[in-house]
């Protein structure tokens, strides 16, 4: 069996980004739609006690609160979306399009994490998208609410720009997002392995072994309806992440895992973009998950196929937002 799993993964403050599919046509694991939701292990069951972190999960919380610290006396992490400062064109965000969601940053397959920036087909979801929350023992109850909240609202926003169905329901979820530290990996791993029966050893590896540098990271799997089509999505965030940090990681990992699945240094005002400077979903950003999911595009297309109907979109959107 082919694998074709793929990954995005962002290093330093955002996540390391992930994306591809992962063809399952001659997997003998049982179909995704029987999955449902599972009793969790027993790792993500809300504790009934004052959670003891480990010196390891002492530590990562203090890296990142000084890392956040420091990005934050920089000007970075803006959570404006864009301003006068930041103007694009539609041939910008013609250009900029094409880069993020045709073209991945990792080769099919690849575990290794290494930058490869191949093209890809146009890939998206066709199905509704049912994002659902899980959190680690390690995380307090007001982080949660914290956390579920944003999601929430997030997901509204979601929707409404992309037009496709996009809830959160405990109910058949197909878009699991982990929220889980140091000590909570093992039990969600386990969780993963739940959720997406043929994810491979390789992939549980990498995520058991993640680097420091790796705030979130998101997984997509595709290819039970048809050719480049997402049917599931695993997003895992650390918990040591200060609030803006997992604030950020939630707005990038759960955009990408909708098919914009590469970076570009070259996109601004964006959060794909390794330079940090935004935090949170900008006005470009949402011109590029309106031309994602606008209907005069379709999964599989190549990018010489989808240019010159992503620049007359562009336009549209450019000159109607001028």
């Amino acid at each position: 069996m082919p694998d074709n799993t793929g990954i995005t993964a962002k290093q330093a403050l955002k996540s390391l980004s992930a994306a591809g599919l992962f063809a399952l046509a001659a997997c003998t694991a049982p179909p995704y739609a029987n999955i449902g939701p599972r009793a969790r292990p027993p790792g993500l069951v809300p504790p009934t006690s004052p959670y003891i972190r480990s010196q390891a999960s002492r530590d990562l919380m203090a890296f990142y609160t000084r890392e956040q610290a420091r990005l934050l006396t920089q000007d970075l992490m803006r959570v404006d979306g864009g301003g006068p400062d930041t103007p694009f064109t539609s041939a910008v965000l013609t250009r900029n399009f094409e880069q993020i969601a045709l073209y991945s940053e990792f080769t099919s397959g690849d575990t290794s994490l290494a930058s490869a920036n191949t093209p890809n087909a146009l890939q998206r979801w066709t199905a509704p998208v049912r994002y659902y929350a899980e959190f680690g023992d390690s995380v307090p109850s007001e982080s949660r609410a914290i956390d579920q909240a944003a999601l929430a609202r997030y997901i509204g926003r979601l929707a409404r720009i992309t037009g496709h169905p996009i809830s959160v329901t405990p109910r058949n979820p197909n878009f699991l997002v982990l929220i889980a530290g140091e000590d909570d990996r093992p039990a969600a791993l386990t969780r993963i392995r739940q959720f997406v029966p043929a994810i491979t050893d390789q992939w549980l590896d990498r995520l058991r072994d993640l680097p420091r540098s790796t705030h979130c990271i998101v997984l997509t799997f595709g290819g039970l309806t048809a050719d480049n089509t997402i049917d599931r999505a695993v997003a895992l965030i650390r918990a040591e992440d200060p609030p803006e940090m997992r604030r950020s990681c939630l707005h990038e990992e759960l955009a990408q895992g909708l098919g914009l699945l590469n970076d570009s240094p070259a996109a601004r005002p964006s959060i794909f973009n390794d330079d940090e400077e935004f935090a949170l979903l900008t006005n470009h950003d949402e011109m590029l998950l309106r031309i994602l999911y606008d209907p005069r595009l379709t999964p599989g297309m190549s990018a010489q196929t989808a240019r010159p109907i992503v620049r007359t979109i562009a336009t549209e959107l450019v000159e109607g937002a001028s």
